[in-house]
């Protein structure tokens, strides 16, 4: 078998083109494991060009995990995500990522066994060829599969193409560049992917609410953002909105861009 693990970000999405296109052979299958906790903005985009895809030969299967929480009080009130926190000796601490393998990696596992089963193909090594959009610029997120029957394959690093090259690639073609696929309250999101969220108002109400409920989880509190203040009342205002002088009023396209 070969597939694509599609996110619906620029990079996935643009493997799943280059198949649709002919760039790149076909595969079996671009699955998608929904988190449930996406952006309304990648939905839409999923809705727009799902058929697109299917209509070139790109057959799409989305997967859910069997529970998505995000707090489980069952055990412990362990929290899913890497929520910023205080420990017991007073210094900041980040909770251990377990999203990604319950969410995305445990689904697509459980999707690829039934899969081999149903065809009556053994799990052998490589048995299973899986596309990971990685691009050039992201070459040290590569890591080969734990799974010894999952093949892990980075066509954007055979072709040496980063990110930008991905966004020039589907303008050349014609095609939309999706907006950035990751969970409405992710940790990790950057001031700039805030103020986006903020704007986009079913993804800051999920965010707001899903960083309360988290609040209570550690007897330290838990925090959605690294301030480790409530999130609603974080400040995403940039520099200009607070009065302040840019020292930067064009973006930088020298070394600090490439």
């Amino acid at each position: 078998m070969k597939i694509i693990s599609l996110g619906w970000g620029v990079q996935s999405f643009t493997l799943a083109a280059m198949v649709a296109l002919g760039e790149l052979e076909p595969v079996d299958a671009a699955i998608h494991a929904d988190t449930t906790h996406e952006s309304a903005l990648t939905y839409d985009f999923a809705r727009r060009w799902t058929p697109w895809l299917k209509e070139r030969g790109v057959m799409v299967t989305t997967i859910k995990p069997e529970r998505a929480d995000v707090v489980f009080p069952e055990y412990k009130n362990r929290v899913e995500i890497p929520a910023y926190t205080v420990n017991m000796y007073g210094e900041n601490a980040q909770v251990r990522r377990q999203c990604t393998g319950n969410w995305k990696i445990e689904p697509i596992k459980r999707y690829l066994s039934l899969e081999l089963d149903k065809f009556g193909l053994k799990k052998t090594p490589g048995v299973v060829e899986q596309w990971i959009g990685i691009s050039l610029d992201e070459f040290q997120r590569m890591k080969e599969n734990k799974v010894q029957y999952i093949e892990n394959r980075w066509p954007l690093i055979e072709k040496r193409m980063t990110r930008n090259d991905c966004e020039n690639w589907l303008r050349a073609h014609d095609l939309e560049v999706p907006p950035k696929s990751a969970c409405t309250f992710c940790p990790y999101h950057s001031t700039a992917e805030w103020r986006r969220i903020k704007n986009t108002p079913g993804d800051w109400t999920e965010a707001v609410n899903i960083d309360r409920e988290i609040r209570n989880a550690s007897p330290f509190g838990m925090y959605i953002h690294p301030s480790r203040k409530p999130l609603e009342s974080v400040d995403f205002r940039t520099a200009e909105e607070k009065g302040q002088l840019s020292l930067w009023d064009q973006e930088c396209d020298g070394i600090c861009g490439i």
